[in-house]
């Protein structure tokens, strides 16, 4: 079993700063994780899709997923649809069984109306500017709520996997002198570029 108390420190590091949504995003994560029966992605064995969108409120969500989880930009096993919602799907990319968690509505419309929203954020305050003593109840709730609390769990299904392989292939641009991914790379007369290198090339034409 997954312990998201156990990554609530490590992820306020890798956050930057104390907000209820961080440490909802660990519980989402762990109990996804828990209900697949899967361990922390250490290389690509889990994806995980977030419906966040960008800029919106509670986006710090994603960074707890990502700490709990180990589904990373870095690994390629993270990725967000945009629809502005706060669901995650985890897939266990060694079966195709996934399941989605979302957080209860009730739950987040609840802590929208403590002191930490009303008085600071929606003020714009920075979060980092918040005082502790007003947002770590906030946290210590989302940390020690029940699962069924605070989060919605579907059942668990099939899911596609895409199954691409790691590309090692590279060059060095004939332009900038920079390292590319041999896919990317174009041809523009004699030189063998970047995307942004042709892109000059090609504008001085």
């Amino acid at each position: 079993m997954i312990d998201p108390k156990e990554y609530l420190e490590p992820g306020l590091v890798l956050h930057g700063h104390r907000c209820p949504a961080m440490p909802l995003g660990l519980r989402a994560g762990a109990a996804a994780m828990n209900e697949l029966g899967v361990e922390r992605s250490g290389a690509g064995t889990l994806e995980a899709i977030l419906e966040l969108g960008t800029g919106h409120c509670a986006h710090c969500f994603a960074d707890g997923v990502q700490m709990v989880t180990g589904c990373t930009f870095g690994k390629g096993n993270i990725r967000k649809l945009g629809y502005g919602k706060f669901g995650l799907t985890l897939v266990d990319r060694t079966t195709g069984r996934a399941v989605r968690v979302v957080p209860r509505a009730e739950a987040q419309l609840a802590t929208k109306k403590t002191a930490f929203f009303t008085e600071y954020r929606m003020k714009g305050v920075p979060p980092t500017d918040v005082p502790r003593e007003v947002v770590q109840p906030l946290i210590d709730k989302v940390m020690s709520a029940p699962d069924e609390a605070i989060l919605k769990l579907g059942e668990i299904h099939e899911h596609p996997v895409e199954k691409g392989a790691e590309d090692f292939d590279g060059f060095v641009c004939d332009r900038c002198g920079e390292m590319v991914v041999a896919r990317y790379g174009r041809q523009v007369g004699d030189q063998h570029v970047c995307i942004p290198c042709q892109q000059v090339l090609e504008s001085e034409a």
